[in-house]
């Protein structure tokens, strides 16, 4: 059967119905998928992009689903528990296209559960802790409107399981980011007390907001082929709906040094902040405790 996208492969048979949220209700992500590899596209390549792609929503994820229980109301956790499903939902397609891409056969489970810390390469400010419901904001302003720059263009794809993740990824981070700016728009404009803890998100955010934009080798050359996208071409968007937002907020951009490299290398190269490692060690006990087991 022929189907326009991945997304319409996946769905067959599929009653929306019984998700909670996208990417969840199927065993194999890319069941019925056609993952043959674009014309002169290098598969260890690919692989990497989506691992990055993957590993930001895998990551940011994990960080959403511990705010439950915590957030101020109960709507609050539910809307923040479909925000951490779908982001989840995107890096199971994402890291099952990187086993698919680069031959090796490696399941969703195998990147999430059986990789070390130096093997993750998403950006460092999906892993970092939030002080508070307005820094969580903060970051997930940012983050959101970041990623969902990235996925519009990706859209236009040349690997059609990239631009069908991309096409139901823009939906879902439309959300994402209206959230965060209304809540943004809340807090900045609510109680003094209030404002303050947005500025003080912002403040924590912002060193770790020029690493999103440093675009690798593995990205330059995939963007040559049409297949990705280079993430300094999403600033000046970036920098625009940020301003809308804060501006509606009554609140300026903080202008701080960035966070600093270790040795030149950040998230993407593999190198993290000294939080990841316990980040891992909760998200990774049960598979690594109880190796092959399912339920």
């Amino acid at each position: 059967m022929n189907f326009d996208t991945a997304y319409e492969a996946i769905n067959e048979g599929e009653d929306p119905g019984h998700r909670w949220a996208y990417g969840t209700g199927f065993t194999d992500p890319l069941a019925g998928v056609d993952t043959t590899l674009p014309d002169g596209v290098d598969g260890t390549d690919l692989a990497a992009y989506c691992l990055m792609l993957g590993d930001d929503a895998l990551i940011m994820s994990h960080r959403l689903q511990q705010w439950l229980a915590r957030a101020p109301e109960l709507e609050e956790e539910t809307a923040l528990a479909n925000i951490a499903l779908d982001l989840l939902g995107q890096a199971r397609l994402l890291l099952a296209r990187a086993g698919a891409a680069d031959g090796s056969g490696r399941t969703e489970d195998d990147y999430a559960f059986l990789r070390g810390e130096r093997e993750f390469r998403s950006v460092r400010l999906a892993e970092v802790v939030d002080a508070d419901f307005a820094g969580l904001i903060a970051r997930l302003l940012v983050f959101s409107t970041w990623r969902l720059a990235l996925l519009a263009r990706l859209r236009s794809s040349a690997d059609p399981v990239l631009a069908a993740v991309a096409a139901q990824g823009v939906r879902e981070l439309t959300y994402h980011r209206d959230y965060a700016a209304q809540w943004a728009v809340r807090l900045g404009d609510g109680t003094e007390y209030s404002r303050e803890r947005m500025k003080a998100g912002l403040l924590a955010v912002a060193p770790l907001v020029p690493e999103l934009f440093k675009p690798t080798a593995t990205e330059s050359r995939l963007g040559a082929a049409a297949i990705a996208v280079d993430p300094s071409s999403v600033l000046a968007e970036f920098d625009a709906v940020l301003a809308a937002a804060l501006e509606a907020a009554g609140l300026d951009w903080p202008h701080v040094a960035a966070m600093a490299p270790v040795g030149g290398q950040a998230g993407r190269d593999g190198v993290h902040t000294e939080v990841m490692g316990y980040l891992l060690a909760e998200l990774q006990s049960v598979a690594r405790s109880m190796p092959g087991a399912v339920w």
